[in-house]
């Protein structure tokens, strides 16, 4: 697979600011349904242009409903969401997402699928070199006009992000989208999401399982967890990530950083054992 460069042809996008303020949500609300599951509480987060966050936190915990928040798939419950200073009243089009499934239209071929995510009143000749452009740099040159059933399930995720770079966002929200790729393909998409973050500009929120993942590509680390006798999860620890980018995954720093967060995250330090006398 051959990955090419990032920068847009066109020219680089405007990245937006998220800001969070009380932000908290509940699932099955209602005067029959009773008082629901608090899954959010009292989320606080301001996101800088340009910056990449990487979201991390226990199964359950509401990482994927705040994303959806941001883009505005959801409503909170309480607080409010802006993007450069705009509340989220609804689905934003100047965010643009990528989930754990490619969610490709099987009946469009790769090309087709992608200019899906053209912003409205794109020419049709800039929009086909937008999309032949984001094909080529995710490792796609050559798979075109191949339907997403002949394709691999990598090379769909791949063709949902070029799909959601071809909407030249201002916040790119990112849900796991290398959890299905192999390990070595994984490697090359985070150095890819690295090159599009420093060279398109695009603000990037990304939720993440992956310890290595976040500290690899984040500007700044959020764990989001739960505080003792309160229900919902909050944010409970910010961590900066000072390296700058692109990151050598070997840095001794990320090491010291990386267990911070595994015990943060209920993974204890290794205790380390005295060797037998000879």
């Amino acid at each position: 697979m051959t990955i090419g460069r990032a920068a847009h042809p066109e020219g680089p996008a405007s990245a937006a600011a998220v800001g969070l303020r009380g932000v908290g949500h509940a699932y099955g609300t209602g005067s029959r349904s009773g008082p629901g599951h608090t899954v959010l509480r009292d989320v606080a987060l301001d996101i800088s242009p340009g910056e990449i966050v990487a979201l991390l936190g226990p199964s359950g915990c509401g990482k994927s409903t705040l994303l959806r928040l941001v883009a505005g798939l959801e409503t909170p419950g309480t607080g409010t969401i802006t993007v450069d200073g705009r509340p989220v009243t609804g689905i934003d089009e100047r965010c643009a997402v990528v989930f754990q499934e490619p969610r490709l239209l099987p009946w469009r071929d790769l090309a087709g699928n992608v200019a899906l995510g053209l912003p409205p009143g794109t020419g049709r000749a800039r929009g086909a070199r937008v999309v032949r452009h984001w094909l080529d740099v995710v490792g796609l040159d050559g798979f075109h006009r191949h339907r997403p059933r002949q394709v691999s399930g990598g090379m769909a995720q791949r063709a949902a992000l070029a799909r959601a770079l071809a909407r030249e966002p201002g916040v790119l929200l990112l849900d796991e989208p290398f959890a299905a790729l192999d390990a070595l393909t994984r490697l090359r998409m985070q150095d890819l999401l690295s090159d599009v973050q420093r060279d398109a500009g695009t603000t990037v929120l990304l939720v993440t399982h992956d310890v290595d993942e976040a500290l690899h590509l984040a500007d700044r680390v959020v764990l989001l967890g739960a505080e003792p006798g309160r229900p919902g999860a909050t944010v409970v620890t910010v961590l900066g990530v000072a390296s700058p980018r692109p990151r050598d995954r070997a840095r001794p720093d990320l090491a010291s950083l990386r267990a911070d967060l595994l015990e943060r995250l209920g993974v204890p330090r290794p205790t380390r054992t005295e060797e037998p006398a000879p």
